[in-house]
Parts: structure tokens; sequence; C-alpha cells
């Protein structure tokens, strides 16, 4: 072997142990990552909007990996903590989805029952009303004598939403009244006496209508305000 032939064994030997080297090292920059990021778990992830007191649907949620020593001890990491349960606040694309943003649907508590009545669609909260809301239910009396005033009296407040029909046509051989030609079903979880308010309403007011009350909103409109006439509006001058 002559001198050439041996500088390029060398070089070849040289360069074998600097790639060995640089491998060595990547390695050891890995492990040091992993080591750092620890393992892998799994989380969801929000793919869509989702409104408040909206059910969660698959379609709505990501399956993604996130390291375990990142991931807050709320994150939802199996199904079955949300399935079958409703967005308790606004949920927004792309955040992580934890407990605390999720809620069971709303269940009847002991003392109340479910009643449902027909909403206009067009007079309703149209598309807002969701299990788990809750509404003021206003109802509009036509005078008992043509001296009397009409009245709107907001008969409910703080309603909770147990469930939300399909919307339907209305049969107008039977609900000649009605301002629209649709309506849906909309079902509350009420106590007795509130139940009877709501059922008289639908059956003798001239509408029945609902008002969204905003989530986390539990103060209740007070006694003063719960009775309108344009008579005493005018007399007052719109002041309370």
């Amino acid at each position: 072997m002559n001198s050439r032939q041996r500088r390029g064994v060398v070089l070849l030997v040289v360069s074998a142990l600097c790639a060995a080297a640089a491998f060595a090292g990547v390695l050891a920059v890995v492990s040091d990552a992993r080591s750092q990021v620890g393992s892998k778990v799994t989380a969801y992830e929000l793919a869509a909007d989702v409104p408040a007191y909206t059910e969660l649907d698959a379609h709505d949620l990501r399956r993604i990996s996130v390291p375990k020593r990142w991931l807050p001890d709320t994150a939802v990491r199996e199904p079955g903590q949300f399935q079958g349960k409703i967005a308790a606040v606004p949920l927004k694309k792309g955040s992580l989805l934890q407990s605390d943003m999720v809620a069971a649907r709303p269940e009847l508590k002991p003392g109340q029952m479910e009643i449902a009545i027909m909403i206009d669609a067009e007079t309703g909260v149209a598309g807002k009303i969701t299990p788990g809301a809750r509404v003021n239910i206003f109802a509009t009396f036509a005078p008992r004598k043509d001296t009397d005033p009409e009245i709107s009296k907001i008969i409910v407040a703080g309603a909770q939403v147990i469930d939300v029909g399909v919307i339907k046509a209305f049969d107008k051989s039977q609900d000649a009244q009605r301002l629209s030609a649709q309506g849906v079903p909309i079902t509350f979880a009420l106590d007795t006496e509130n139940a009877q308010r709501v059922a008289f309403a639908e059956s003798f007011a001239r509408h029945v209508r609902l008002a969204l009350v905003a989530p986390g909103d539990t103060a209740a409109p007070p006694a003063s305000d719960r009775t309108y006439t344009l008579a005493g509006d005018l007399v007052t001058g719109g002041r309370p």
C-alpha cells in the first residue's frame, strides 16, 4: 500500500468516526428531548366552534397526542368524558377540551315536572334555544273588558329548557292565532305552580314568547318589571 492509499484509508476512517460521532450526538439530543418532554397521551381539541348548551358531537372534536407533563389535570382524555354531554360555555375551535367545559344534560330535580309547549319559530329566540338554556317566558293577554288594557307578563323567570324538538308546521285550523306558520316544541323543567302558569298561557294567551337569559345570569326580574301595559308606560313616560 503506497502513501496515497494510506492517506485515503486514514481519511475514510476519520470520516467514519466523525459520522459516528455526529450520529451519537443526534441520538443524545433526541434522547434528552424525549426525557424532557416525556410520554405522550391522548387529548381532544375542538374542530369547530360549539355554542353553549349544545350537545357535543364526535365531529366537533379532534383527537390529538400531547406530552403528558404539559397536559392539565382537567383535560378530557376519554370519549366517555364528553359523550352525551353539552357545552357549558361557548367553545372555540382549536381549544383543548377540559372537563369544566362540559356538563351533563339537564335533568329533573325533585318537585319538578316536564311540560312542553309549542313556540312560534319567529317569535321565539330562533335557533338559540338549546337544552340547558334558561329563559324568561312572556305571555300577552287580551283585555277582559273593552276598558281594560292589554297586558304583557313574565309568567316564569329563569325556566330551564330540557329539550328542543323539531320545527314543524302549525295546523292553522287549530292554531289560527299563531303569527308564524311554523313552531318548535320546547320542554321545560318546572315546579307545579309554574307549569300551571305555562299551561294556562298556552291555552289562553294571545302569544307566548321566550327571552334567552345570559349564561351565568341568575338574577330574576323584579316584581315591578314583570307586568307591562302601554297605558302604564305612557303614564311614567317609559321610566321604571
